[in-house]
This record gives structure tokens, C-alpha cells and sequence, in this order.
């Protein structure tokens, strides 16, 4: 099997399978509304427009075979490390920036080496699939897409500070935002 096929079937994987897994969360109680959440939406969704829109596998010939293969693994490693923190937050997940009841911060697992895991591992996963395909467009697609995440990060830890205040304050002070160790 061509590495771009597997990528793309793991992509699909994780798609379904992250909203099927919607329905383990609680409802949300409070959000910032509709209107600054547009930004990264229509960031995210055009970069994955980049990045998928043109499926070649002739561009992945660029890479020797064995690294095709571990990039592959890379884009899994991503997939798994924003399903690890998906798992962590539990009822507390939603796909739009909100409070749930009871909501607190979040600082194991995952969340204890960065603020925002999911958009971590979605990024990698990226990364991985613009290695493989090797084109600009793909390479477009991945500074979208993670400036995409990155107004959300962004949204979500103002929304955070004013609503867990101190205890979320002192989570930012001490977790980098996205990067490991960073």
C-alpha cells in the first residue's frame, strides 16, 4: 500500500470516529457565542481544503520508502496523542470553545505537558501528511490549518482565565501552550 493511501484512510478514521465520539460529552453551559468562533473555523476548514484538495501520490516519490513509512507513524503518534487528550478531558470536551458543568482545569495526562494536546496532535498529523505529499499547497495547508488552531487556542484561554480565573492562570504560568518543553 502507497504511505499517501494510508494517510488519507487514517484521516478518515479519525474524522468519523472524532464525532462519533461527540456524544460523550456534557452540554455546554456558557461560550463565548457564535461570532468569535467563526475565525478558526473558516481558518481550519480552508487549510484542510489545502491540504487534501490535490491527492497525488507521484509527489511522495521525494522521500526514500522507509521515511514515507515513518512519516506515517508520525501522523499516527498525532492522532493518538490528541485521542489520549480527548480521552483525558472526558465529558469536558466540546468541539466548540465552552464550560461545561463542574468544568476545571484539566492538568494530567496530555494536558500536563502542554494547554492545548488536541490541537497538538492535529497539527502533527498535518506536519506528517504535508511531508508525504511534498507540495507547497499541502505546506499552505498546514500554516493555515495551525493558525486555525492557534486563534482557537487563543479564544479558548481568554475564555478560560475568565471563567476558571486563578486556577487556569496558574495552569498557563506553569504548561507551554502547544510545544512540549517549549
Amino acid at each position: 500500500m502507497i504511505p499517501i493511501y494510508a494517510v488519507m484512510w487514517l484521516w478518515l478514521l479519525w474524522f468519523v470516529s472524532w464525532w462519533a465520539a461527540a456524544f460523550w460529552s456534557d452540554r455546554a453551559v456558557k461560550g463565548p457565542g457564535a461570532r468569535p468562533q467563526v475565525a478558526y473555523n473558516v481558518l481550519t476548514i480552508a487549510g484542510a481544503i489545502l491540504l487534501f484538495a490535490f491527492n497525488s501520490a507521484d509527489h511522495i516519490l521525494w522521500l526514500p520508502r522507509a521515511a514515507r513509512w515513518a512519516t506515517l507513524g508520525l501522523e499516527a503518534a498525532g492522532f493518538l496523542f490528541a485521542w489520549w487528550a480527548r480521552i483525558t478531558l472526558g465529558r469536558f470536551w466540546a468541539r466548540n470553545v465552552s464550560r461545561k458543568e463542574g468544568h476545571r482545569v484539566i492538568d494530567t495526562g496530555p494536558y500536563a505537558w502542554v494547554r492545548h494536546p488536541i490541537y497538538t496532535g492535529i497539527i502533527t498529523a498535518t506536519v506528517a501528511t504535508a511531508l508525504l505529499k511534498g507540495t507547497w499547497i499541502a505546506w499552505a495547508g498546514v500554516a493555515v490549518m495551525t493558525l486555525g488552531w492557534y486563534v482557537k487556542a487563543r479564544l479558548e484561554e481568554r475564555f478560560l482565565h475568565a471563567e476558571l480565573g486563578e486556577a487556569y492562570d496558574a495552569y498557563k504560568a506553569r504548561v507551554p501552550m502547544l510545544i512540549p518543553f517549549i
